[in-house]
């Protein structure tokens, strides 16, 4: 079965580009359902969608418009009971895709975080292999000086459906980034070597600018390894390099005329030096995440303050802004910033 010919294929494809946009047109959403199936798709078959599930789950904003209702309904339920206001940071506990779609267009002026990539380790029988200490996903990495180590996930087991699932997942995440971003925001995301090409696509192809990447230089514990059950056998062999540094995709929503034009205009559209005389640069030398600040933050995968700081910072052009995390974890980038 092709995918134009699947069950539910106009719904699905409404409800997601909806799910992005604050409100479209027939005409506009008949456009982006072409682009993805084909030009057999009448608009008469949208609109009718459109009008039998109108109160349901969509809601007319004027003549031949409509936005999808209950996400937004959601986030706003949400936010009433769970914002909470620390300083000059707010945190609100929601579903990050809901409270996006309900957030005002063009009012965020940069984004730094560091999502989930957890599609299998998870799961209720990849934990239960967790705490057994043996297989699955979850392998024990070696020890050089005598402490013991805590399992790490295997994002090489990742079949191509998987990897398909995540690149729907931060393509739909670009999508509602872009409509809540200013023209020239910043948007930093952590991801690892093995997957930065599947974010990066699915990013840019949402219609936000790929820019390059920060490598973070720092020693982890993947990689390295001898094959599995056959170490003493090719005691020479590593199956894959050792990794020495996590790559953060850098995008940019498209700017608004010149860079700065652009800075006048939104504050943004650049990188804030560390100095006059030294720009910001794409490599930032990290250690591990001291002990220290994991006793305040127990996270699996907490990044040290040094370098998040060093990346709000470069964030904001002028320093000025709403700096957005949507996948807050332990609110370390929140503390950074």
């Amino acid at each position: 079965m092709n995918q134009r010919a699947a069950p539910g294929f106009i719904r699905d494809s409404i409800i997601r580009y909806l799910g992005a946009a604050e409100n479209a047109s027939v005409a506009e959403i008949r456009e982006a359902i072409a682009a993805q199936f084909g030009d057999h798709v009448p608009a008469s078959s949208v609109r009718s969608y459109l009008n039998l599930n109108t109160p349901d789950l969509f809601e007319r904003t004027a003549r031949g418009y409509y936005r999808l209702r209950a996400a937004r309904d959601r986030a706003a339920e949400q936010a009433s009971d769970t914002e909470h206001v620390i300083d000059r940071a707010r945190v609100i506990a929601a579903n990050c895709f809901d409270w996006l779609r309900a957030r005002e267009p063009r009012s965020i002026h940069a984004v730094v975080t560091d999502p989930p990539y957890g599609l299998l380790e998870y799961s209720q029988i990849e934990q239960a292999k967790l705490r057994n200490r043996r297989g699955g996903v979850w392998r024990i990495p070696p020890s050089f000086d005598g402490h013991q180590r805590s399992p790490l996930p295997r994002f090489t087991v990742l079949n191509e459906g998987d990897r398909q699932v995540l690149y729907e997942f931060f393509r739909e995440f670009g999508q509602l980034i872009l409509r809540v971003t200013v023209p020239g925001a910043n948007v930093i995301v952590a991801s690892n070597p093995l997957l930065a090409h599947v974010v990066a696509s699915a990013m840019s192809n949402s219609g936000l600018e790929l820019r390059g990447q920060i490598v973070r230089l720092v020693m982890t514990m993947r990689g390295g390894d001898r094959p599995k059950n056959a170490h003493k056998e090719f005691a020479g062999v590593s199956v894959m390099p050792r990794s020495m540094f996590e790559p953060w995709i850098v995008l940019r929503h498209p700017l608004d005329g010149r860079a700065q034009d652009n800075l006048r205009r939104w504050k943004t559209g650049g990188f804030r030096r560390p100095s006059d005389e030294r720009p910001f640069g794409d490599v930032i030398k990290s250690q591990p995440t001291p002990r220290t600040e994991k006793q305040i933050a127990p996270h699996p995968s907490l990044k040290p303050q040094t370098f998040l700081r060093a990346i709000v910072r470069a964030a904001l052009p002028l320093g000025q802004g709403v700096i957005l995390d949507p996948f807050a974890g332990s609110g370390s980038t929140l503390a950074a910033a």
